[in-house]
């Protein structure tokens, strides 16, 4: 596909591996919805088929105006047989399609995603990194396999999007891609509903939680990566300091099982509530209720569990990997651990549940910084003005006033700087 004149929309294929509920299938969601109606814009969506105890998001595309396709072959394992349909079938339908621009999202689908666009000839090829794909969460051969991945698709990458500094950085530092090819967008959402948030005593009845109650939360699937077994061992401790101390942990997953076993094997039925599939119209209500927010995961590029919580003006405690701590400033927003540090977790929430000042405190300082950063429309504008900057740049000619202004950068602003480590991160030497 030769570079074209542009006298039609700026078309624009995203795809992703699945859209089951999580921050990155929000995002993709959300940007698909929010741009189709920008003028000069035309949005369509590709992904595999929705399975497991996550949940589906597919009706929120499904029933909203715009093309939006399901591949069956395109499934997260690794799977060589249906790989090879999906590459094929995506490069058919982009061949068909010929958008201008393929925005490519999660790892199976960023792969093929990726490729399929080099070889039907799309001019512009993004990829966003919700995540990583490499670190210290997997072993070896693992971090190799994707490491290598990774370096294929990036020659078949026009630019990168990261919802976090530390993905920048992380990228760059294990030589993927060139600094100049990462842009740092905030993976943004309805801000409203959270700032709005109340702590419903009808909801807390619900739950089985009284006015007493401090209440600690956690939204996050149950998955061996997100920390629960961590979050457990330190509740042990809280509630014989704290017993009015409940755990309320919003998500479902392959571990539900496993944990509901653990918190009777540690005798705190009485203490943690699991509430299973929460959808996410859901989780600002949920958050409303909670004292404090828990972010434990060892694999993530920048929680939108933290900012929806601190755009709540709750409190939060993470573990300081990946972009955990662009949101989660030490002594400010919240408190930053060292991930495994289940004694200081344990001293963290012990303090805020004996100080309720303090916690509003650093909600409200958190209030301000989500303001800042993550609304849906900053989110959109700077995807936008990125679109209509590199189809400028491949010489399509858009007659937009977005391609000559420059991407508004704000507060996220890469950092490059040789050197940076990073306590989650990964080397080039470990990986390669």
């Amino acid at each position: 596909m030769s570079a074209p004149q542009l006298s039609s929309p700026l078309r624009i294929t995203h795809i992703i591996t699945r859209l089951i509920v999580g921050g990155a299938q929000e995002n993709t969601i959300a940007t698909v919805l929010g741009l189709r109606s920008r003028p000069g814009l035309a949005l369509d969506l590709i992904s595999g088929p929705t399975t497991g105890p996550e949940g589906s998001l597919e009706s929120a595309v499904a029933k909203a105006p715009g093309t939006y396709t399901v591949l069956p072959q395109l499934v997260r394992p690794v799977h060589p047989w249906k790989d090879a349909l999906a590459l094929m079938r995506l490069i058919n339908l982009l061949r068909a399609r010929q958008p201008h621009i393929v925005h490519t999202h999660s790892g199976k689908a960023g792969l093929l995603g990726r490729l399929a666009a080099r070889r039907a000839g799309v001019p512009i090829v993004i990829h966003t990194l919700h995540g990583p794909s490499f670190g210290p969460f997997q072993g070896p051969i693992a971090n190799a396999a994707f490491w290598t991945a990774e370096k294929l698709a990036a020659r078949c990458t026009t630019h990168f999007v990261a919802v976090a500094e530390a993905l920048i950085r992380r990228y760059v530092e294990a030589g993927i891609g060139r600094p100049e090819q990462f842009s740092c967008i905030r993976s943004g959402f309805d801000l409203e509903p959270f700032l709005t948030a109340r702590n419903d005593p009808a909801l807390r009845a619900r739950w089985g939680l009284a006015r007493e109650h401090f209440v600690v939360g956690k939204i996050a699937r149950l998955f061996k990566l997100k920390g629960h077994d961590d979050l457990l061992a330190a509740a042990v401790p809280v509630v014989q300091q704290q017993p009015q101390v409940r755990f309320l942990l919003v998500g479902d997953g392959p571990g539900r099982q496993r944990l509901q076993q653990k918190v009777r094997r540690l005798g705190l039925d009485q203490h943690v509530i699991l509430t299973g599939l929460v959808g996410p119209a859901e989780i600002p209500s949920l958050i409303g209720i909670m004292n404090v927010v828990v972010h434990l995961s060892r694999r993530e590029g920048l929680p939108r569990a933290l900012a929806q919580a601190l755009a709540a003006g709750r409190p939060v405690v993470a573990y300081d990997c990946d972009g955990a701590g662009e949101v989660c400033l030490d002594n400010q927003t919240g408190f930053l651990l060292a991930p495994g540090d289940v004694p200081g977790l344990a001293q963290r929430l012990i303090q805020l549940a004996s100080d309720p000042d303090l916690g509003r405190r650093l909600g409200q300082r958190g209030q301000e910084l989500v303001r800042q950063q993550f609304s849906l429309d900053r989110m959109l504008a700077q995807l936008e003005q990125l679109y209509w900057r590199l189809a400028e740049a491949r010489g399509l000619n858009p007659c937009h006033p977005a391609a000559t202004q420059p991407l508004a950068q704000g507060p996220c602003i890469p950092q490059h700087a040789a050197g940076t480590s990073l306590r989650c991160s990964v080397g080039q030497s470990s990986s390669a």
